[in-house]
């Protein structure tokens, strides 16, 4: 007995077809983006990625067991500290979650300054509209101030806008305003 693979076909008619973009193709074009500092304010967004950022807006997150700190001075702004987020068990961070093209991906980097070593990329977990998103991007600071540096008033009205754009809790977002005038009091005293 001999065997010959011509005798074992397969009807092309039962073989599902494939389109020429499966679910995972269209996953690898996009990436989920997790915003907690100026880029919370879709506008502020779209002046570094040159597109519509409202368009990519998904809903405001929340990043479990961390928080904010301004523990980085801005290299354009003199002696104005932004903003990163830090493991702090308990704590919550809420943000913006976007779904933005691969395309803006090198842009956005260069805004984060991952090239000098400013930010880094970080996959994170956050909870949107009822839904856990897994291995979402975030930035983290690299070097970070030993203590909190203020924030300048700009930075502390673009942050306040993409909180109230983005909904943030009324309770999420006094607790900001705090922190930022408290660090702002702080340092004129």
């Amino acid at each position: 007995m001999s065997f010959d693979p011509a005798d074992f076909s397969i009807p092309t008619d039962s073989i599902p077809q494939i389109s020429a973009k499966t679910d995972a193709a269209v996953a690898l074009d996009s990436f989920y983006y997790f915003a907690y500092g100026s880029c919370m304010c879709p506008v502020d967004l779209e002046r570094t990625i040159g597109e519509d950022a409202h368009a990519l807006v998904v809903g405001k997150g929340i990043l479990q067991d961390h928080r904010l700190a301004f523990n980085r001075l801005s290299p354009k702004r003199q002696s104005c500290g932004v903003l990163d987020v830090v493991p702090h068990r308990g704590s919550c961070v809420e943000g913006v979650l976007y779904k933005l093209p691969w395309r803006v991906s090198d842009r956005l980097d260069i805004r984060e300054e991952v090239p000098h070593n400013g930010y880094r990329h970080e996959l994170i977990n956050v909870q949107c509209e009822g839904r856990l998103y897994q291995d979402v991007r975030t930035y983290v600071v690299v070097e970070k101030e030993p203590q909190e540096v203020p924030p300048d008033d700009w930075y502390f009205y673009i942050v306040m806008r993409g909180a109230v754009t983005a909904k943030l809790s009324s309770d999420y977002s006094w607790q900001l305003f705090t922190h930022m005038k408290r660090l702002q009091r702080d340092k004129a005293a």
